[in-house]
């Protein structure tokens, strides 16, 4: 809303700071006016209080002329509501009447809504009630019956601007979700959901260019500027903010969706392929890591036989699927979900599995992810469907033989093993080691296609009770595959490597391997989320009290940071176009907001994984081997010696 960049003043307000607070709210110490807010919470008498706090959102409703301190009013409620989501006294005294009246106000009447602070109060009053209907249906029957829905909807269809419609979608989702308040909701049906998916699919965008790709502060939405960064912090920090907040966007509009989803409503709209493959690239980012984003919603389609037919069609859905599923990401479970449910319906079976089978036969050796246990074994089930029957409708001999060499593994060698001795198995495992050290002799000799057939009869020796000496093969022959430049196999034996480990995706230089290899297939984000965890178990396994983190691995980092940033694909779309907003094409200003961003995120993810933020960091020196000859390694090794011992240590 380009007309209101400079009608807000909200500086002034959070700078100012009088000598009393109460809850955090700062208060006049001399007020004459009787229905002060602040004053009337001051009010030891409970029944004093509550008269006079009803009298409040009576006059705040119906007043007409404007109030300075409606929105500081307002700032206090949404800092209660946030904190006190579940306190009943302001429901029975009227908030949600109060705060339908101000949306309506600020909906309906442009003039009044473009004076003094009145542009601030939309957001306060959605954002209210969005708390207040977070958890409790008894609040949301409340707000419904208020008449909170027309003016959110209002604020859905972008009457003001994309931070109304955050906090507008935000309570929505929460309405929604209820069973007994889902119906007034979907009376909107059809063109709330039709904004929505318009609203996940084109709000990056919308942010980028109304705000983070504004680089001239006089340009920028004012209003916006001070409820993101409450009058400090500068371009900075608004930016940080303005990510958080459009991430935040995204994955609520997403929410909403699944409300619909859940209960096979609007699945016609919801399934539409262009959606469906713009469901793939949301996922949230680093800044919103809670949220399944777009493959939550892929896996409630799932559910539903319209759902898994229309994602069976889509061979771009079904390969970022396949990619989540191999992947070191909170929400890989998820990918496999969606992919066990579309082999086990008949319907769909034959239409994913040449596709998903490569996938799929990596993970048969999967112990537990997460709550999920046997899930390898749950995996080769449904691969083994009908197997002999299948050979005769899968086309694709690549496939069959994937599924072979599964039902040898995992069926035949079984039925062999399962007589063998504990003496028997301690011979298998001498023999195993020993020919494991010849096969990393071979490669340090610069053989490595050798190498690599002395791992396969490695690998062939070990039995399948010996899940550590396996670990440790496929990791070395994932090594021999990066130094010959075939990614493909260094995925799938690193892969095979992190789910024999334990626990699942735990070692650190399966991760690292398998970055490399995402990295020269262009998987960003896939890249990223193993070199995180690469780290993490670098500082996890360290008994020194000062944590290296290898450069090469943060050098990763940056890279795929600045590969993945949320507003990416805007950046790139918009600094190509004639676009009326001022944005900024300086290469080394982006960089400088990547490295921040990286360290930034590296700490969060520290902080996530439990580990010790007084730790300080050291960043190694890289060794960089390219070639896959021994000259070459050689020559890297006088390079860097030390370097080149750490990574032999790693064979």
């Amino acid at each position: 809303m380009d007309s209101l960049n400079k009608k807000g003043k909200m500086t002034s307000i959070f700078n100012t700071t009088p000598p009393k607070t109460i809850n955090g709210m700062v208060m006049d110490q001399m007020c004459n006016n009787p229905c002060c807010f602040f004053c009337i919470m001051k009010e030891p008498d409970t029944s004093s209080r509550r008269s006079g706090l009803a009298t409040c959102f009576k006059e705040m409703s119906v007043i007409n002329r404007d109030d300075q301190q409606h929105v500081l009013v307002l700032s206090g409620l949404w800092n209660i509501a946030m904190a006190q989501p579940d306190d009943p006294e302001f429901i029975s005294l009227g908030i949600f009447d109060c705060m339908v009246s101000l949306l309506e106000k600020g909906t309906n009447d442009r003039s009044w809504l473009l004076r003094d602070q009145n542009i601030y109060i939309p957001y306060y009053a959605a954002h209210v009630i969005g708390s207040y209907t977070m958890n409790k249906v008894e609040f949301a029957e409340k707000a419904v019956l208020a008449g909170v829905i027309p003016p959110l909807m209002e604020l859905l269809r972008g009457k003001i601007s994309w931070v109304e419609q955050r906090v507008a979608v935000r309570a929505l989702g929460h309405l929604a979700s209820y069973e007994r308040t889902f119906e007034a909701v979907a009376a909107y049906e059809e063109e709330l959901v039709r904004l929505t998916m318009n609203l996940a699919s084109t709000c990056l965008d919308q942010v980028y260019t109304k705000f983070v790709g504004v680089k001239d502060d006089n340009k920028r939405s004012k209003y916006h500027c001070d409820l993101l960064a409450r009058g400090v912090g500068g371009l900075e920090m608004e930016n940080r903010k303005a990510e958080e907040w459009a991430s935040q966007l995204q994955c609520w509009s997403l929410y909403l969706l699944n409300c619909f989803a859940c209960k096979e409503r609007s699945l016609n709209l919801i399934c539409n392929q262009g959606f469906l493959v713009d469901l793939c690239g949301m996922w949230g980012g680093l800044v919103n890591h809670s949220s399944p984003a777009g493959v939550g919603l892929i896996r409630i389609l799932c559910y539903s036989k319209y759902g898994r037919q229309n994602i069976s069609e889509s061979k771009q859905v079904l390969e970022n699927l396949c990619h989540l599923s191999r992947s070191s990401d909170d929400w890989q479970y998820m990918g496999i979900d969606c992919l066990l449910l579309l082999l086990k319906d008949i319907d769909t079976r034959y239409k994913v599995i040449e596709i998903v089978t490569m996938f799929l036969i990596d993970l048969v050796e999967l112990k537990s992810l997460g709550d999920r246990s046997n899930l390898g074994e749950n995996i080769t089930k449904t691969l083994l469907l009908d197997y002999k029957q299948s050979k005769f409708r899968i086309k694709n001999s690549h496939v069959l033989k994937a599924l072979q060499q599964t039902w040898e593994l995992k069926v035949e060698r079984r039925k062999r093993e399962k007589t063998m001795s504990v003496e028997k198995i301690e011979e298998k495992r001498v023999l195993v080691n020993l020919i494991k050290q010849q096969a990393n002799h071979v490669f340090w000799l610069g053989d490595v296609e050798e190498a690599i057939k002395m791992y396969n009869e490695a690998l062939d020796t070990c039995p399948s009770k010996l899940r550590k000496e396996r670990t440790v093969l496929y990791s070395n022959r994932a090594q021999c595959y990066l130094l010959l430049r075939d990614p493909d196999a260094a995925i799938r034996d690193s892969t095979r490597a992190l789910c024999l480990s334990n626990p699942t995706n735990s070692h650190g230089k399966s991760l690292w391997r398998r970055s490399q290899a995402y990295d020269m297939k262009g998987l960003a984000k896939e890249s990223l989320m193993d070199c995180i965890m690469f780290i993490n178990s670098v500082t996890t396994t360290t008994t020194n009290k000062r944590v290296k983190i290898p450069y090469y691995a943060a050098r990763m980092i940056s890279k795929q940071m600045e590969a993945t940033w949320l507003f990416v694909n805007a950046q790139s779309k918009f600094t190509r176009s004639d676009d009326d907003y001022e944005i900024s094409s300086n290469e080394d200003d982006h960089q400088l907001e990547c490295d921040e961003m990286m360290r930034q995120m590296m700490m969060m993810m520290m902080e996530k994984k439990s580990i010790a933020s007084g730790l300080s960091t050291i960043i190694e020196e890289p060794l960089i081997v390219k070639g896959k000859n021994w000259r070459e390694m050689e020559r890297a090794r006088r390079r860097n010696k030390t370097a080149f011992n750490v990574m032999a240590r790693s064979m």
